[in-house]
Order: structure tokens, then C-alpha cells, then sequence
């Protein structure tokens, strides 16, 4: 199989600054189909700076980002193949959860994507409370339009940061299963968030970052039997400390 059909993204050498700061420091790493990635790493480590990148948000300085083979300066129709979920959802006040969902079904759809998936949001409940306007949402409803857009409509990959911020302990559930039915149809999910102890039902690989530079890159079983310690937050304490 060569390496356009078992590679989705891959970043050579991406570099970036913003004024002094480096946001990203030559990072170099490929994701593959299948996995389920955590990028893990302190507060300006540069996770976020790699996925606008990655997303085509952010265009880095130097080195460059292929999905599926393409360089995605020359091909913005892969977003398509994307669902996002941003840490913070932002949307229209006025508009109406129904109406958002419309918007985005409506963008979609002109983009060629398949049936919406409405399972998450009958699973949160959001479709009883479809006339309510976007202003009036708490910050854990918010999350839930934001995560039931991200996999409403079947793409190859996502991209999920601090996905489960805001959510009660139910709906975090939901997510985590949804996350794992997806991951079983050999989807790519990168995943971002500062509690680890939800990740370890869920990830095959761990990125590590640090000061826009990526510490490293490995398979969980590889990172559990290079430090002894069978739950990620342990393991990645383990790996700090001996740095």
C-alpha cells in the first residue's frame, strides 16, 4: 500500500514564529489512519499553533503539511475530510441551535459530504432544545453543539481540543464512546486535553511538546514499557522527570 492511502497528514520541518515567540520549532511527524492520538504538553508548548496548522488557520514559516499526499497550500478542499472541535465554540448569539445546525449542514452539503449524523445531538439532548439561542447556552451545552457539528457529517479525520472541557460526567461519556466507535471504523483522531486520566481508554500514540519543539512520538504500549507505568499520566511524569 503505498503512502498516499495509509498516511493522512504528515508535517516536515514546520516552523513557525510570532514576533519573538516560537510557536513551532522543526516539527516533523506523520498520523495515521486508525489512530488515535493524544498531543500532550504545558501551556504554550505550540499544540495549538500545530493544529491551526494543520487546519490551514495558521500558515507556518517554513517546511510544509501534505494530507493524503497533497500539499494543503494547493488543495483547501481537504478540510472537508476534517471535523473540528475547538476548545471554545464560538457562534452567532442570535442564532438558534436548529439554525447553526443548518448553516454548517448547508456548507457541508455544498461540499459533498454524506447525510448529517445526528446521533450526538439526540444523545445530548440537544434536539429537544433546538429553539434555544446560542446567547442563552452555558459553556457545557456550547461544547455539545460544538461536538455534535464536529461529527455530524462522517469525515476521515478529527480533530478534538480540550473535547471534553465544560461537559458533566455523562456527557463526557458519550463523547469517549462516540470517540472509540469512530476510532473502530479507522478513522484519525487527534486529540488534545489537560485530563489525561480520560485519554487512557482511548489513544494508540502520544505526542509530547515542549517550547514549540516535539519531545516525542510513540505508541502508548512503547511509552507504558519504556517507563513501567501503565496509566499516561503517570507514564508521561515518568518521562519528565528523567529529562
Amino acid at each position: 500500500m503505498d503512502e498516499t492511502t495509509t498516511v493522512m497528514i504528515i508535517a516536515s520541518n514546520v516552523s513557525k514564529r510570532f514576533g519573538k515567540l516560537k510557536a513551532l520549532d522543526n516539527v516533523s511527524v506523520a498520523c495515521n489512519k486508525g489512530e488515535c492520538i493524544a498531543l500532550l504538553g504545558p501551556n504554550g508548548s505550540g499544540k495549538t499553533t500545530l493544529i491551526k496548522s494543520i487546519l490551514g488557520m495558521v500558515v507556518p514559516d517554513s517546511g510544509f503539511i501534505t494530507f493524503n499526499g497533497k500539499n494543503i497550500l494547493h488543495d483547501w478542499l481537504y478540510r472537508r475530510h476534517i471535523g473540528y472541535m475547538p476548545q471554545i465554540g464560538r457562534y452567532p448569539d442570535n442564532m438558534t441551535i436548529e439554525q447553526v445546525f443548518s448553516m454548517m449542514k448547508d456548507i457541508r452539503s455544498a461540499e459533498g459530504n454524506k447525510q448529517p449524523d445526528n446521533s450526538l445531538a439526540e444523545q445530548f439532548g440537544l434536539m429537544n432544545i433546538l429553539h434555544k439561542r446560542m446567547r442563552t447556552l452555558s459553556g457545557g451545552t456550547r461544547q455539545k453543539v460544538s461536538a455534535s457539528i464536529a461529527f455530524m457529517f462522517d469525515p476521515d479525520v478529527y480533530i478534538l481540543d480540550e473535547p471534553t472541557a465544560g461537559l458533566d460526567p455523562v456527557a463526557a461519556e458519550v463523547l469517549k464512546e462516540k470517540i472509540i466507535l469512530e476510532k473502530s471504523k479507522g478513522k484519525l483522531v487527534l486529540i488534545t486535553s489537560h485530563i489525561l486520566s480520560e485519554l487512557d481508554d482511548l489513544i494508540t500514540h502520544v505526542i509530547y511538546m515542549q517550547e514549540g519543539a516535539m519531545l516525542f512520538h510513540k505508541k502508548i504500549g512503547d511509552l507504558q514499557a519504556d517507563t513501567g507505568e501503565i496509566k499516561l499520566s503517570k507514564a508521561i511524569a515518568a518521562v519528565m522527570l528523567k529529562k
